[in-house]
């Protein structure tokens, strides 16, 4: 007997079943991206096989889906009949889009009371199914990026270029990153200088904890929260300062503020600390293309030239210097005769008028015994 063929599928039903499958995955899919992006979901990254994994413990699963229940709208068809946080990651887990994992260390460490609650290694767990006692879940997939960590992932080679081509940049392209990076210097040190006084004296004054731009040293902060500026609201269990404590910060305040305003070194000795030390900012604001020494080709040709010169030529060319001077000598001439004044002043403040100064062609005591 002639073996019976199996009846094929219809064409219809078959596109219709891959296109169910490919929205349950989307779905799928789409619940998970926004679970990862969600603010209030908190995740760490850990070591698993070798290999660096964004994970979540399953206590901070339950209490997001119980607390923002709007989530498991994403889910759309694939939502389960019993809508538990666990029955969700049970999918989750069967779709393969995490995985448990449970900590490598177990034992609490010398020194410590509790096992850590991140752990930084973690294994894979033979039971996959969802917990959230003590459970970890690792992501299987890359989180999206977004546009503007591509368009720095790409500036990144082109800036590290441009430090090394520095030196040949023109002069008014190092004038414009040097100001530039004061200017952004500035900014950062006035910031932080501007919120720790306003916190110092809402501290002293009212007894207050209160930091604008709380987040601007936050290490695993958002772009948005890193700038937020309003200060976040104290909370009612901390112990306000006692008076004397603050009586006594500011008291060393002022102390301290009345010392450096008072000992500060006078004029003489800042040149001389001037003098002793070179400043790199100096040589590029003093240097200009127009005043540059020459380079190339007319360098050499003007060392072979003085090479090849009388002796006399070198008087020449003294007398040139002395009349046409390099601007970096003006401007230490200019520096030396500073100091030499201010230091005549200093010495002549200290000692006062010791008297006439005698005239050399007018003969002394001396002069009148030899005669």
């Amino acid at each position: 007997m002639a073996k019976r063929k199996p009846a094929d599928r219809p064409v219809e039903d078959v596109s219709g079943s891959t296109k169910a499958a490919g929205k349950e995955v989307d779905s799928v899919k789409s619940f998970a991206d926004k679970l990862r992006e969600h603010k209030e979901f908190e995740s760490r990254w850990a070591v698993l096989l070798e290999a660096r994994v964004e994970y979540f413990r399953g206590k901070d699963f339950v209490e997001l889906l119980n607390k923002s229940p709007e989530l498991k709208d994403a889910l759309k068809d694939e939502r389960p009949a019993d809508d538990t946080p666990e029955a969700i990651g049970n999918l989750l887990l069967k779709r393969k889009l995490v995985l448990r994992c449970a900590r490598v260390v177990r034992t609490v460490r010398p020194g410590k009371k509790k096992l850590s609650k991140w752990p930084a290694r973690i294994e894979l767990c033979p039971d996959q199914v969802f917990s959230e006692d003590d459970a970890f879940f690792a992501w299987t997939y890359e989180r999206r990026r977004p546009l503007w960590q591509t368009i720095l992932s790409f500036s990144v080679p082109i800036v590290t270029l441009a430090c090394c081509l520095f030196p040949i940049f023109p002069h008014w392209c190092k004038l414009a990153v040097l100001y530039f990076c004061l200017a952004f210097l500035a900014l950062i040190f006035g910031v932080l200088f501007a919120r720790w006084a306003v916190f110092y004296i809402m501290w002293i004054v009212l007894g207050k904890r209160v930091w604008f731009f709380p987040n601007i040293l936050a290490e695993e902060a958002t772009l948005s929260e890193l700038f937020k500026f309003w200060p976040e609201k104290s909370k009612g269990d901390e112990t306000p300062p006692k008076r004397t404590t603050r009586l006594a910060f500011a008291l060393l305040t002022a102390a301290s503020l009345w010392v450096v305003f008072h000992h500060v070194p006078d004029e003489a000795a800042r040149a001389r600390y001037h003098k002793k030390v070179s400043n790199i900012i100096d040589e590029v604001l003093v240097w200009k293309p127009n005043l540059a020494a020459l380079t190339g080709n007319s360098a050499r040709e003007n060392i072979n030239a003085n090479e090849t010169a009388p002796s006399d030529s070198g008087a020449a060319e003294s007398s040139a210097d002395a009349v046409h001077p390099e601007p970096h000598q003006l401007l230490e001439d200019s520096d030396a005769l500073q100091e030499d004044l201010i230091e005549n002043s200093s010495l002549q403040e200290e000692s006062g008028v010791r008297g006439e100064v005698e005239d050399p062609a007018k003969p002394g005591k001396d002069h009148d015994a030899d005669l």
